[in-house]
């Protein structure tokens, strides 16, 4: 019986057709270009403070928090005089770099806000560039810059 066993099974593992397919890198890189999401990240940028948040949505509120509080500190500390009050919100577009590094995208103003307030663009870039450390966003581990768009409300009589 085993005489009869072994060539029947060396025939069966002849007769059996191993195919295998080489993929170059170029067909792996566009199915997993396909299957990601590029508008999501995994981490979001994070400043010292948040880092602890684990969570998507709480370490996007920490990060958006703690950025309006600089701008709105800065901005109060420039003390600016209007002969209107003032009551509209412009919306900032903020891009942090792969790198970490803030950079304003562009700035929605109104013609009336400019024209009471003519350096509020000075004074948001350079509440800007006050920020502390920022650890850019990430994707699979990877640095990626990312854009917000942030309202920011101003107030003045």
């Amino acid at each position: 019986m085993k005489k009869i066993l072994l060539p029947v099974l060396v025939l069966l593992l002849a007769s059996c057709n191993f195919e295998t397919k080489k993929i170059s890198s170029e067909e792996v890189f566009d199915q997993e270009s396909k299957s990601l999401n590029w508008k999501e990240v995994d981490e979001y940028p994070a400043f010292e403070d948040c880092k602890n948040e684990t969570e998507l949505p709480a370490a996007k509120d920490c990060f958006a928090t703690k950025v309006a509080e600089n701008i709105y500190a800065y901005l109060a500390a420039q003390q600016p005089v209007v002969t209107e009050s003032i009551d509209d919100t412009l919306y900032l577009y903020l891009e942090i770099s792969k790198e970490g590094r803030p950079v304003i995208d562009s700035v929605k103003v109104d013609s009336t806000v400019t024209r009471q307030l003519p350096d509020i663009k000075i004074w948001l870039k350079q509440s800007i560039d006050s920020l502390p450390k920022i650890y850019p966003a990430s994707k699979r581990g990877i640095p990626v810059s990312t854009v917000f768009k942030m309202p920011i409300v101003i107030k003045a009589e």
